[in-house]
């Protein structure tokens, strides 16, 4: 997964915008290995 400050996401590929746990992720059920992550926020204890 490659994890980046900022995400683009090629809807005609099928990419997908999903929030999840506050952090922005792009995926693909076409191709896998388009996924991505934005740098959120850190992990509370």
């Amino acid at each position: 997964m490659k994890v980046r400050a900022s995400i683009k996401a090629d809807t005609s590929k099928g990419d997908k915008i999903v929030r999840r746990r506050g952090r922005i992720y792009v995926i693909n059920k076409i191709d896998p290995n388009r996924k991505q992550r934005q740098k959120g926020p850190g992990r509370k204890k």
